[in-house]
């Protein structure tokens, strides 16, 4: 009886990470601006728990949209609702930014952030920013580097926020400062540093934050797993399959890193970047003669 249990209880783990896949795929599919942040990443997270549910998570980010909501009279400006977000994730629900345990993996894990109510900058500003828009407010990334900003925009004026400093208003001077501590004293602000980065990508810097320190501390096969989760909802960055080959091809994967490598080949690379890629291709070739 108890094996029994137990084979329905893998087909179901088996058919759940399957459905989450599926879910994945299709969002990887859809134009930019229709992928919705935090259920995008609720899945992402759903692949390492497919015993469980995810409800439990989706009503927690109804409830963070709908105690903003009962704020509604102070979210008139951008000040205002600047002011709602943050009085509801970091003051009422007790978020804030894991500054002991920064490289902890959970950080990038939307269940386990919700759960520890910890995150980086990344994962508190996709909680941040799915408040926001579900008020139909205007929120979009920054590409600033190293650090993860979040802009408020309305009637023509706009607001940078901090979702890792329990969402502070980030004045020009703090930029700067921001700027020097990443890059040293003599760094200046870029303009390209505050364009806005499309829902697609937020999700992509928010797994590469788990495949870099995966493949840091040699997991390989946990770098290999990310990279393919982030082709999933990236089917078009061909960056992904050169990076999916590499990592194969250091496990020892041969074929798998042919097939990748070869993939990647195919749309067009130039310059250094294809000479190091067909290079890599020809020593792993001549490794199964």
């Amino acid at each position: 009886m108890i094996e029994s249990i137990s084979k329905v209880e893998v087909r179901r783990i088996v058919s759940n990470r399957s459905a989450i896949w599926e879910q994945l795929m299709a969002a990887g599919r859809l134009p930019d601006g229709a992928i919705e942040l935090a259920p995008t990443a609720l899945s992402l997270a759903a692949l390492d728990r497919p015993e469980g549910s995810p409800e439990p998570y989706r009503s927690h980010l109804a409830a963070l949209a709908a105690d903003v909501a009962a704020l509604g009279h102070r979210g008139g400006d951008l000040e205002g609702r600047a002011w709602a977000i943050a009085r509801v994730l970091y003051e009422r629900h007790g978020y804030s930014g894991d500054r002991d345990t920064y490289d902890d993996l959970r950080n990038a894990d939307l269940m386990s952030v919700i759960d520890r109510r910890k995150g980086i900058p990344v994962s508190l500003g996709i909680l941040y920013a799915h408040i926001g828009r579900a008020m139909g407010w205007t929120i979009v990334g920054l590409n600033f580097p190293s650090h993860f900003l979040l802009r408020l925009e309305g009637k023509g004026l706009r607001l940078i926020v901090d979702p890792f400093d329990c969402g502070r208003i980030v004045a020009p001077e703090d930029l700067r400062a921001l700027a020097k501590s990443v890059f040293g004293t003599d760094a200046e602000l870029d303009r390209s540093w505050f364009e806005p980065v499309g829902n697609r990508e937020i999700l992509l810097r928010l797994q590469n934050n788990i495949r870099t320190r995966s493949i840091q501390s040699g997991e390989l096969e946990r770098g290999a797993e990310i990279t393919r989760r982030m082709m999933a909802l990236a089917p078009g960055a061909p960056n992904l399959q050169r990076d999916l080959g590499m990592v194969e091809a250091h496990m020892g994967n041969v074929g798998a890193a042919i097939e990748a490598l070869a993939n990647y080949l195919q749309t067009g690379p130039r310059g250094e970047d294809k000479a190091e890629v067909e290079k890599m291709l020809t020593k792993l070739r001549q490794a199964l003669n």
